[in-house]
């Protein structure tokens, strides 16, 4: 095999972006609109696995429809992804995605059926595993741009604390292969009380370069798409033409000094000085408003989130 190497140069990027949420999140919705910006003059294609709801917009929104049926084994969707390739859609959007992972035929049900024919412990994900992870290898060669609507579910755990039952939330999350949001070039979490605005204080992936396309307080829309298409480009998109000049982000700050890093700089030295998990959690929640009020909104806080996350699981497993 020959390589041939030239300049580096962003252009024609495909893009994979995940929009999850609980049902009443706008995660369709939201879809179709970023879809719509990011192909305003292309063509959109739905694959729909929720029995044909996707129609329910067909007079709002331009794009062509398929019907996907069980089984949603992984295969089903690289053959339905490369279907719409061919019939010349700029993007897709799959509606719901879930449906691989957990609809009739998905992997779980793959791996429950083995299991049932007496494939036992670890052997019984072998095949279905080797089919989503050949599913993801066609998803990361498309030439068109995906967006997945995934459902998520509010999750808790049950633990014992002080010789009493503790229920603990742990949050919405995506209900997909455990790796998938991984691969992501964005993903976002919806809520059904504030339909179709992504939430950063929730599991979402948001690189630098694409911050300033998004915001928390006002829904994903077309003017989100048309800067993430421009950018795949190889262009330098404007700001979002419907973005407050100032979001819950408060103005834009500079490394090294202002709020944001004093606040950085003082949880660094919580989290040295923290002794008990509890404690470090509840410290880390009850200061959300405040993160926000700083910088939230500009991504600052993920690289903490996850420090204090990873402190209080090392205190919980030494405790």
């Amino acid at each position: 095999m020959t390589f041939h190497f030239a300049p580096a140069k962003r252009e024609q990027v495909s893009l994979l972006i995940a929009l999850a949420g609980a049902s009443g999140s706008g995660k369709t919705y939201s879809a179709l609109r970023l879809a719509r910006g990011m192909a305003p003059s292309g063509k959109i294609a739905f694959i729909d696995t929720e029995a044909r709801r996707g129609l329910h917009y067909a007079e709002e929104f331009d794009f062509i429809h398929a019907d996907m049926r069980p089984p949603f084994a992984p295969a089903s969707f690289t053959e339905a992804i490369h279907a719409a390739e061919q019939a010349g859609a700029e993007v897709v959007v799959i509606d719901s995605f879930s449906m691989e992972y957990d609809g009739e035929g998905g992997i779980m049900d793959w791996a429950d059926r083995l299991q049932s024919e007496g494939v036992k412990g670890p052997a019984a994900w072998k095949d279905p595993k080797a089919a989503h992870k050949k599913l993801m290898n066609a998803l990361l060669q498309c030439r068109a741009s995906i967006i997945f609507c995934l459902r998520a579910d509010e999750k808790i755990e049950i633990v014992r604390e002080n010789n009493r039952t503790v229920v603990r939330p742990l949050g919405w999350m995506p209900i997909c292969e455990k790796r998938f949001m991984f691969e992501m070039t964005a993903s976002f979490t919806l809520t059904p009380d504030r339909p179709g605005i992504p939430h950063f204080d929730l599991p979402h992936k948001l690189q630098r370069q694409h911050r300033a396309m998004f915001t928390d307080q006002q829904p994903i829309s077309e003017d989100s798409g048309r800067m993430l298409s421009e950018w795949a480009r190889g262009g330098s998109p404007s700001p979002r033409l419907d973005k407050p000049a100032v979001d819950s982000a408060g103005p834009d700050i500079q490394p090294g000094s202002g709020p944001a890093d004093e606040y950085l700089a003082r949880w660094d030295a919580i989290i040295l000085g923290a002794t008990n998990a509890d404690q470090l959690k509840a410290k880390w929640n009850s200061e959300a408003d405040e993160r926000k009020d700083i910088a939230w909104g500009q991504g600052q806080f993920i690289a903490l989130q996850q420090k204090v996350k990873r402190a209080i699981e090392s205190m919980r497993a030494t405790a």
